[in-house]
């Protein structure tokens, strides 16, 4: 076998065998989980499924489960890790909702993927499942008229196995720790203002992840270090199967082939936005408490600065800042694309 193909091979047997390690790994997370409300015998066939793991999440959870059932989700199957300001009672009697508590740790159980790694390799399987965190709402083109399963079902019809989407940061226009709208007001009107680029992707090897950078964030917290900027592309709506996994959060998985479906800002695909809620007015607290519980990076050390930083309540507006609008806008501003499903069938593929 000529040296390029040799590596090639080696290069595949070793992706194959990172995703049965991580595929265990979710295993074993899911025998540590305690169900608190496991009505997962009602899902129906092929009802649209939501994943999340939370924590102290009780004024995000009534947007949040507001937004993703006018969106077509049938079932939320969501992992508490170890709350204490009511999330698991707020949730645990509601008919459409399974739930679950972790005491373990977040940053231990690879940020709550192994945890939900088991969920999807238990109930996912054969459903379109949407993978999101508590302060990220999914908006696609025309999705104030189409729901998933209209999306799914145009996905289905191209052998498309998924979508990706962009990460996009809302904040106020005053300092952090305040928003422009009271509480219990839509995110989109709390946090009104968002960058509109730039915005820039790479591919990573040997599994073809991307990775998008730019935005706030860079411009404020990591000018001077922009590789240490988050990531920002993500694939949070899989039709799922037991042989898949994410690698790092929702913003890369395996098989390889998963995380060619999303290009970034600029790829004509059909693809979304997450609203991120990051920067509501709690984010002073919460970063003061993760300088404390350094749950929520690798390297909790190497981003203290970037808490610190938050703590002090900067402004991230600017004289460039764009305020939301809708989802035509986002399409209009290409962070998310519409290829064939706004009657553009010339720019699909």
């Amino acid at each position: 076998m000529a040296p390029g193909r040799l590596r090639g091979a080696w290069s595949a047997y070793r992706l194959r065998w990172k995703r049965r390690q991580l595929i265990w790994r979710a295993i074993r997370a899911g025998r540590r989980l305690t169900p608190l409300a496991d009505r997962t015998a009602t899902i129906a066939r092929g009802e649209i499924l939501l994943f999340a793991t939370l924590r102290n999440e009780a004024a995000r959870i009534p947007e949040f489960l507001d937004h993703y059932r006018r969106l077509g989700v049938g079932h939320f199957l969501i992992v508490d890790n170890d709350s204490d300001d009511g999330t698991d009672r707020l949730l645990r009697d509601l008919p459409d909702i399974s739930l679950w508590r972790a005491t373990d740790s977040y940053r231990d159980a690879r940020f709550g993927m192994d945890w939900l790694g088991a969920l999807l390799f238990r109930h996912g399987h054969g459903h379109w499942c949407v993978t999101v965190d508590a302060d990220e709402m999914l908006v696609y083109p025309d999705c104030d008229r189409r729901d998933l399963s209209e999306l799914t079902a145009f996905l289905d019809a191209r052998g498309v196995a998924g979508m990706g989407a962009l990460m996009l940061d809302l904040y106020p226009r005053a300092a952090l720790g305040q928003a422009d709208a009271p509480p219990g007001a839509p995110l989109t009107h709390r946090l009104p203002y968002f960058d509109a680029g730039p915005y820039r992707c790479r591919v990573q090897q040997p599994r073809r992840n991307r990775w998008v950078q730019g935005g706030v964030r860079e411009r404020v917290f990591f000018a001077e270090r922009p590789r240490r900027a988050p990531t920002l592309n993500k694939l949070p709506l899989i039709r799922w199967r037991r042989g898949f996994a994410y690698v790092n959060s929702t913003h890369s998985m395996l098989p390889p082939r998963l995380n060619d479906l999303y290009d970034g800002p600029g790829d004509a695909r059909l693809s979304g936005v997450l609203l991120h809620g990051k920067f509501l007015p709690d984010i002073v607290a919460r970063s003061r408490e993760e300088l404390a519980r350094r749950q929520h990076f690798a390297d909790p050390d190497a981003y203290a600065s970037y808490h610190r930083a938050l703590i002090r309540a900067p402004v991230l507006w600017h004289r460039d800042s764009v305020r939301y609008q809708g989802p035509q806008q986002l399409v209009d501003l290409r962070l998310m694309g519409a290829a064939g499903w706004q009657g553009d069938p010339a720019a699909e593929g």
